[in-house]
């Protein structure tokens, strides 16, 4: 049976990558983005021809109610009634490193609604889709010891909501298991710049003495997890948190700055 995914914030980095594996394997692949229309274009194009399958972009910021609202009226629009995969990828991040006090409403609510609100908005209506067939998988992402970390210095918009959405899809998890619904979240290290979108392969003459494994962490490093997750065999497996760090202690490091 031809399944559906849709990754949002797919047009780059991981999503892209993500978005490429899943094409070449023979999933129909929607991708959200926010900006650049020639770059999701241009994948759009690479995935269609990669799945001979109808791939498709859709734009919207699902940061906002409004955005993600648009995202799922788009899909009615272009007649997708159904998402079998959901890939919550998107998330807005602030590099910058500032106390709770520091942060202003704007980028409080928009690492907020981002990271976590986007997640119900649109799980909210498509998780009623995989209910009728009965079968759906759901991937988030987190971040290294998400789901027991006590907090996170200088972090404290990105870790609220991220520590919230893996509470949430341990939840979801649990309410849709009777469905034949998965919901689990890959908490990738630190995988920078374009390492997101390159293969391991690329990374076995690269050494990275900050990691146990000695080789910088990548985009296909992600991606396999992923692919793993939304098999069919892999039904019980589910509200699992999945560290993909190469054994690094990402968070260790900055709390001993």
């Amino acid at each position: 049976m031809e399944k559906t995914v849709l990754i949002t914030g797919g047009s780059k980095g991981i999503g892209s990558y993500t978005a490429k594996l899943l094409a070449s394997s023979g999933y129909r692949v929607i991708i959200n983005y926010r900006s650049d229309d020639q770059q999701a274009e241009e994948l759009v194009s690479e995935l269609s021809r990669a799945s001979s399958k109808q791939c498709v972009a859709i734009k919207a910021d699902i940061a906002s109610k409004e955005g993600s609202m648009s995202l799922l009226n788009q899909l009615s629009a272009q007649h997708i009634q159904s998402i079998d995969i959901l890939i919550h990828n998107a998330g807005p991040y602030i590099a910058e490193r500032k106390k709770m006090s520091d942060y202003s409403y704007e980028e409080w609510d928009n690492m907020i609604n981002g990271n976590l609100n986007a997640v119900f908005y649109l799980s909210k209506h498509i998780v009623p889709m995989m209910r009728k067939k009965k079968w759906g998988r759901l991937i988030t992402f987190g971040y290294d010891r998400v789901d027991n970390v006590s907090g996170w210095i200088y972090r404290s918009a990105f870790a609220s909501a991220k520590s919230g959405l893996a509470s949430l899809t341990k939840t979801i998890a649990l309410e849709e298991a009777e469905n034949g619904i998965t919901a689990n979240m890959i908490c990738p290290g630190d995988i920078e710049g374009d390492w997101k979108e390159r293969d391991i392969a690329d990374s076995k003459g690269s050494d990275d003495h900050d990691n146990p494994v000695g080789r910088p962490g990548t985009g296909e490093d992600i991606a396999r997890i992923l692919k793993f997750l939304i098999q069919d065999d892999s039904s019980f497996i589910t509200g699992a948190i999945i560290p993909v760090t190469g054994g690094k202690d990402v968070l260790g490091k900055v709390y001993r700055k």
